[in-house]
């Protein structure tokens, strides 16, 4: 048996008697619960995108109490692995399946043409069928207002930015958090340091060391673990945090923390599978949903940049203000968007820097 099917295994047999008590109130009230799976990329731990999903289950289970009952397996690699890991879910018998990772889109795609009956979630992917529905967080929105937050707070004018991968999601955020910094500082550049991995803790903080050493005095990250911010902390430089607030690994680094949140969504998609209306469809939230957020704010903000940060994520939710209006440049001074608002297809076919990011995207 290997480490990582143990674990799986030891992952099972923990929930096992919550699920138990959970399937036997419900049938003792003559109803078979829901059963519902997750699968996460990374451990749970303590803070992260992980860490933001299971907060989501654990809210969905508090609203709807014994008509689900909930399994998950974290620690899941994208791939082969992935794709056994879902199998494995639908096998026993969970109808209703999150995959909650990019790399999981076409294993996601492949069991649920083996499994008709059962519907599935993907979170970040693009790709719907008959029984697969997509969502994500408008993250790039709550990126904008961080980067206006950093660049305020900037000595340097230089920004670090650790990311996982160069897909679309993680380029809207580089370039949303680059445009609100320059928007408030047009001296401003982003450095930007691929670790190839959404969670690797000892390659994000030798980035973001590396990102400090190259003059930023602000650093933030695409990466699931809090090791940009710890970084930050030791070497007394600010950061911005990512996936959840991280001012327990970062109190006097943390300016913000760029958040989603996914209680209410998940809660819906489970409400919609009891009552028969669940459809494969594609919801993208942000700020005004209550998807996306900044938060958790320092001690080292200054109320008139909070007040600042505010008033224009008021704009956005009002619509009065879009972190991706034209016009846009990529920083080799190709114009990408002459006027207007960059719909939804440009932001996720997004395979470019814009102005203020330095050095060029890695050549597949």
């Amino acid at each position: 048996m290997s480490a990582k099917f143990l674990r799986h295994a030891l992952c099972a047999a923990v929930i096992a008697p919550a699920i138990a008590f959970s399937a036997s109130a419900a049938a003792a009230a003559g109803q078979e619960p829901l059963k519902i799976g997750f699968v996460y990329v990374s451990p749970i731990g303590e803070a992260g995108w992980t860490w933001q999903q299971d907060i989501g289950r654990k809210e969905m289970e508090q609203a709807l109490g014994d008509k689900i009952k909930t399994q998950f397996v974290e620690d899941v690699p994208e791939g082969a692995d992935a794709e056994r890991v879902i199998r494995d879910l639908a096998q026993q018998g969970n109808k209703l399946i999150f995959t909650t990772s990019f790399g999981y889109m076409n294993p996601t795609l492949k069991v649920a043409k083996q499994f008709p009956d059962v519907k599935f979630v993907h979170s970040t992917g693009y790709k719907t069928a008959a029984n697969v529905a997509t969502t994500n967080s408008r993250f790039y929105e709550a990126r904008y207002l961080a980067g206006i937050l950093a660049g305020k707070m900037t000595k340097s004018n230089v920004a670090g930015y650790v990311g996982a991968f160069p897909i679309p999601e993680v380029l809207q955020g580089i370039n949303a958090f680059t445009r609100g910094m320059r928007s408030v500082n047009p001296n401003a550049e982003v450095r930007v340091i691929w670790v190839n991995s959404w969670f690797d803790p000892g390659k994000e903080r030798d980035a973001a060391l590396a990102l400090i050493g190259q003059g930023a005095d602000i650093v933030t990250h695409h990466t699931d673990s809090t090791a940009t911010v710890q970084a930050a902390e030791e070497k007394g430089k600010y950061a911005v945090a990512y996936h959840s607030d991280m001012k327990k690994f970062g109190p006097n680094a943390q300016l913000a923390a760029v958040t989603h949140h996914w209680g209410k969504y998940f809660t819906k998609e489970a409400q919609d599978v009891l009552n028969g209306a669940w459809k494969p469809d594609s919801t993208w939230g942000g700020i005004k949903q209550g998807m996306a957020a900044i938060e958790g704010f320092g001690p080292a903000v200054p109320d008139d940049v909070k007040k600042l940060v505010l008033e224009k994520q008021a704009e956005i939710v009002a619509g009065t203000l879009a972190p991706f209006a034209g016009p846009i440049k990529d920083n080799e001074g190709k114009v990408r968007l002459e006027s207007g608002v960059l719909d939804d297809a440009g932001l996720n076919k997004m395979n470019y820097y814009v102005q203020g990011v330095a050095g060029k995207l890695p050549t597949k």
